[in-house]
């Protein structure tokens, strides 16, 4: 099967797809925690302004939790992938907590775990960290009534007031004295929201992870886990080699996954990947392979993903989520590329399109066929015939 891309420079190349692969759901547990951070499925036939309200396809979106649970993946939920942040409010998170709670309820071994941060605030410098700690808690206690799991995300708002590393400290003592379990901490790189550079304080991330580190160790009973998302493999190892007993690292790294989840000889990561959303198949297959000790299969099938996911979250990164949902189209996941935000314009179609051949070089256009005939269609919205 052709189709015609646009390429770099312009004009259009031919393109000839490989046959899909087809990867097997998993029969045994993995040796690694790995979940998915997942995305929404908007409403395309909402009157709602895009830009300003979030209407949601509740069904599509709870159906994609299935599909990456039917594959042995947690499901990290109202996350940076769900577009918290970037059309979704907390209202709808929290609605989208309840439902994907409800659903894990009735799929054998399924793992949710959920984001609570601030995000009901409107991140001000004249914000008290009173305010802040509020803000944690009310969102806290929402998830943990639900029966929900916490992730306890980055704040835009303590970045915004915080004076000193201590505001940090004192924000995150206060709350994880309060977690019924322990949570999962997400310290999100300003590469992914440009509102969190200098978290925890510091500028410079090797000083920020010292502040981090000590929060950790202050609170390790409460703590699970800590996911970086810096897309730096050595920034990720220096801290996982510091991290108190019995604190994992969660890699976020969507450009260095595959060896940080392998490990070296002094530990590994754990996985929480908005890639895991686009590459559920492949990441489950690979998951099976490390299973069972067989390093070669998953560094196979995991090598042409890596690229993949290098180019959807390429900078702009925030804006990796319309790859995302693109991928999820292109596969028949969802019937329509519309994005609650209007963030499906984030990218451009010469981007969409290289993301198209290197999906394919993966192995994960399940449909070679849908994928053409969608790929040609937004192509002709774009004025390429």
């Amino acid at each position: 099967m052709k189709i015609k891309l646009p390429q770099v420079g312009g004009g259009l190349a031919e393109y000839s797809l490989r046959e899909p692969v087809v990867f097997a759901k998993p029969t045994k547990p993995f040796t690694r925690k790995a979940l998915g951070a997942a995305h929404v499925v908007a409403e395309p036939f909402s009157a709602r302004d895009p830009w300003l309200e979030a209407a949601i396809d509740w069904d599509k979106t709870i159906a994609y939790r299935r599909h990456l649970w039917s594959y042995g993946l947690g499901v990290a939920e109202a996350m940076d992938t769900s577009q918290r942040g970037m059309g979704l409010d907390w209202p709808n998170a929290l609605e989208l907590v309840r439902r994907s709670v409800d659903a894990a309820r009735d799929f054998p071994g399924a793992v949710v775990a959920s984001g609570a941060g601030t995000d009901h605030l409107e991140p001000r410098a004249d914000l008290s960290i009173a305010e802040v700690i509020a803000a944690y808690e009310e969102q806290c206690a929402a998830i943990e009534k639900l029966g929900g799991r916490v992730i306890l995300m980055a704040s835009r708002g303590l970045a915004a007031c915080a004076k000193s590393p201590e505001d940090y400290g004192t924000v995150y003592d206060r709350i994880l004295k309060q977690v019924k379990e322990p949570v999962i901490i997400h310290w999100l790189g300003e590469m992914f929201d440009p509102a969190l550079e200098g978290y925890w304080g510091k500028k410079d991330h090797y000083a920020a992870m010292d502040v981090c580190l000590e929060v950790l160790k202050r609170n390790a009973a409460k703590v699970d886990g800590i996911k970086i998302s810096l897309l730096d493999k050595d920034k990720e190892i220096a801290m996982r080699r510091r991290l108190p007993k019995g604190v994992v690292m969660y890699t976020g790294d969507d450009f260095n996954f595959a060896e940080l989840i392998e490990g070296d000889a002094q530990g590994h990561s754990e996985a929480l990947l908005g890639i895991f959303d686009s590459i559920a198949p492949a990441a489950s297959a690979a998951l099976a392979a490390l299973a069972e000790g067989d390093k070669k299969k998953y560094h196979a099938i995991l090598a042409p993903t890596v690229p993949l996911s290098r180019h959807i979250f390429c900078a702009p990164t925030r804006f990796y989520k319309t790859g995302v949902v693109f991928m999820a189209w292109l596969n028949g996941h969802q019937d329509h590329f519309v994005m609650v935000g209007g963030q499906q314009g984030a990218r451009s179609i010469v981007h969409l399109s290289e993301l198209f051949r290197l999906a394919d070089a993966a192995g994960l256009l399940a449909d070679p066929t849908l994928a053409c005939k969608r790929m040609t269609s937004l192509l002709a919205v774009h004025g390429i015939v």
